[in-house]
């Protein structure tokens, strides 16, 4: 693959209006049905840069930073933050909106890798992702940080 793509060609905003059957026992949306709606909005981001199916690799980290209460709309953005050969890393910005007040707030911050699969199922090439603004270069470099951080602590460094 030759012809990189943008950060913006693949970035998604998603909303998602939470329900009293989400919720925990303390009556805030569950963690666990956070997380999934975080990987499906990931997972669209990098399926729209790679144009292929992605299967979630890994999750590196996740900040939980405000609780999610049900009538608040949640609002789901995700980016392409580094492109390998076959895996992205995707980051998600949860951002709440209380409806009636139009009070937003940060939420959540999580990053994710995915890698991109063929019809056979095995991994299959990216395109490059193409920067262009300094906050795309800053989100790139701690990206790649982030991986060679991971490759080490798998080789046991």
């Amino acid at each position: 693959m030759t012809q990189g793509k943008t950060v913006g060609e693949s970035a998604t905003i998603m909303h998602h209006l939470p329900m009293p059957d989400e919720t925990n026992v303390a009556g805030s949306v569950h963690g666990g049905y956070l997380l999934k709606l975080i990987d499906n909005a990931g997972g669209v981001a990098a399926c729209r840069h790679a144009r292929a199916h992605p299967v979630t690799a890994s999750l590196e980290r996740m900040d939980f930073l405000s609780a999610i209460y049900p009538g608040e709309l949640i609002i789901l953005k995700s980016s392409v933050n580094f492109a390998g050969k076959t895996s992205m890393e995707v980051g998600v910005r949860v951002e709440v909106e209380h409806l009636l007040s139009g009070a937003v707030r940060h939420a959540a911050t999580c990053y994710l890798t995915y890698v991109a699969i063929d019809g056979q199922g095995k991994p299959c090439e990216v395109p490059p992702l193409v920067v262009v603004s300094e906050v795309e270069r800053r989100r790139y470099a701690e990206a790649l940080e982030r991986r060679r951080a991971r490759d080490a602590a798998r080789s046991g460094l």
